[in-house]
């Protein structure tokens, strides 16, 4: 994916985490124990999402407006993209990894205070995990080398992630 299309993307992000986007708002589609299924339609197209916050954040005494997502944009033709923001810029000096029993996926772009995961075939695989699991840890690092890990709960993932892709078919 080009770097003017990730900036978009993350544009995008900061604007649907303020609940707006174009003067649009998102609509939600359900809400799943820990997961929510959004969709919100912006100029290019209808984009559908699952996200979730960390029910644990470490640091405790650090708190930030983290969130995991799982996207769809079918006009596009992206589907099942994960990202994740922890709140703040990533360190570009250090790896973000999510890591479930003993599976580790690394994100390999960084940008504006998100992280992708560059390969498609992994998303799927971390996806698949994510469905089998109860819980996910984000490790990032902020720009002092702070290191940060966000708990993610499973719990609703299957249901949300159904949802969202459902409503961009």
């Amino acid at each position: 994916m080009s770097l003017s299309k990730k900036i978009f993307i993350v544009l995008t992000f900061f604007i649907l985490i303020s609940n707006q986007l174009y003067g649009q708002e998102i609509k939600k589609i359900g809400k799943f124990k820990d997961w929510e299924a959004m969709i919100v339609y912006e100029p290019t197209g209808k984009v559908c999402f699952a996200q979730s916050i960390p029910i644990l954040q470490s640091p405790k005494s650090s708190k930030r407006d983290a969130k995991l997502f799982v996207t769809f944009r079918p006009e596009e033709n992206i589907s099942n993209e994960v990202s994740v923001t922890p709140g703040y810029e990533f360190s570009n000096k250090n790896s973000v990894i999510a890591a479930s029993g003993k599976n580790k996926f690394k994100f390999d772009i960084k940008e504006q205070g998100f992280a992708w995961i560059e390969d498609n075939k992994i998303e799927v695989k971390m996806i698949k995990r994510m469905k089998k699991g109860s819980r996910i840890m984000i490790t990032g690092y902020n720009q002092n080398g702070s290191q940060t890990i966000d708990h993610y709960s499973l719990l609703g993932f299957t249901k949300a992630y159904n949802a969202s892709k459902k409503a961009c078919i």
